[in-house]
């Protein structure tokens, strides 16, 4: 498989040219991740028979870099921990026809926001009909723009609760079998109509013209959209695991990189189409790095959304309300685990043990970042 080193090094590609300065950005963090030009953190044993120095290079911390943010991740799972309850959960997706791509492509931001209002109010319309639930649910939204070969293929991936608030009181789905929470063909029918009358609306937003527009909406109109109904989750701790695995994915990892060789990147990828079998493709360095920009998202755009009572705003006051209605303990107040503390835990190592005398504790000597050197303690570097 490939390694850390060999992904990065894509990103020098000197023969590929990126398509706006934000993404040219990203992908050049993502080249640096981990390397002195992006400074570095130097520690000194405190033992005073080993002095041992260690440094650690700063991560990129880019949202699309497939080495940053395990550890944030964890945390933003647990912390989701206190907004589950105990009621069945529910996984659909929405999907965007083909015919939107070269629009999206030109647009994201714009496209991306119709996609989440779209199929927010689709759920929170079918949620509220009585003959399903009547009340408000609890939805957590994620979006992901590729497939395996790393194509463009714009989804959304929803977690719904298997029930909701009305009037101050908690209300179970109500449907019997457990399997669905709404009619599937009718969730197409109000999605794909939603979509549709709000492009029409936001036209004037949309970089594309006039013409691309009506021809997607034209295109687009013919097909029967396509809405995932995937089996419900068996209980908090699949709905946990699911976050954690693919909130804050990105399109592509470096274990599954083969090769680099001659400007060829090999790579793997499951092939739903034909029983998840796992294959490999071939791309010159150039287009993979055009498929890979491809999902860099706009700047600043929010890829994990929340509606229904999981909406921020006066989110702890209503969730705590929830919980009274159920019978369930107040939700306490989260922890700040250190990051040492979270790496033991994880992988069992501790980071702040000197690796030279295993007695010693590491101590910040002096950071350096953008070629300035910030001391934190009086040098004590062995001569």
């Amino acid at each position: 498989m490939g390694s850390k080193q060999t992904f990065q090094s894509l990103f020098a590609c000197t023969n590929y040219v990126a398509k706006n300065e934000y993404t040219r950005q990203v992908m050049s963090r993502i080249h640096r991740c981990h390397t002195k030009d992006l400074g570095y953190h130097c520690y000194q044993c405190n033992n005073e028979e080993c002095l041992n120095t260690h440094t650690q290079y700063h991560s990129c911390g880019n949202r699309h870099c497939p080495f940053c943010g395990s550890l944030k991740k964890d945390k933003w799972v647990e912390e989701r921990l206190a907004d589950l309850f105990p009621t069945p959960y529910y996984h659909i997706v929405f999907t965007v026809p083909h015919s939107w791509n070269t629009v999206m492509m030109q647009s994201p931001k714009e496209l991306y926001s119709i996609l989440f209002d779209a199929a927010s109010a689709t759920l929170l319309d079918f949620s509220g009909n009585n003959n399903y639930m009547g009340a408000t649910p609890g939805i957590t939204t994620v979006l992901h723009t590729w497939g395996q070969k790393l194509d463009y293929h714009v989804h959304l991936h929803c977690v719904v609760s298997g029930g909701g608030i009305s009037n101050g009181q908690w209300v179970n789905a109500k449907r019997s079998n457990g399997k669905f929470l709404f009619p599937i063909a009718a969730l197409r029918k109000k999605y794909k109509a939603l979509f549709l009358r709000l492009a029409r609306e936001r036209m004037q937003d949309i970089a594309a013209s006039d013409d691309q527009i009506d021809t997607a909406i034209r295109e687009s109109g013919y097909k029967q959209w396509k809405v995932y109904a995937k089996a419900p989750f068996g209980g908090p701790d699949q709905v946990l695991k699911y976050l954690g695995r693919y909130t804050h994915k990105t399109a592509i990892t470096s274990y599954r990189i083969d090769t680099l060789e001659n400007g060829t990147v090999r790579f793997n990828y499951k092939d739903y189409a034909d029983g998840n079998k796992t294959k490999s493709m071939a791309l010159s360095e150039k287009e993979f790095l055009r498929r890979f920009e491809q999902h860099i998202l706009p700047k600043r755009f929010v890829r994990i959304r929340h509606y229904g009572f999981l909406t921020n705003r006066g989110k702890v006051t209503r969730l705590n309300h929830i919980r009274k209605t159920m019978g369930l303990a107040q939700a306490k107040a989260p922890v700040e685990i250190p990051v040492a503390v979270r790496l033991l835990e994880k992988f069992g190592k501790d980071i702040t043990r000197c690796t030279e005398c295993e007695t010693g504790r590491y101590e910040l000597l002096f950071t350096k970042r953008f070629g300035k050197t910030t001391y934190r303690k009086p040098q004590k570097i062995p001569v």
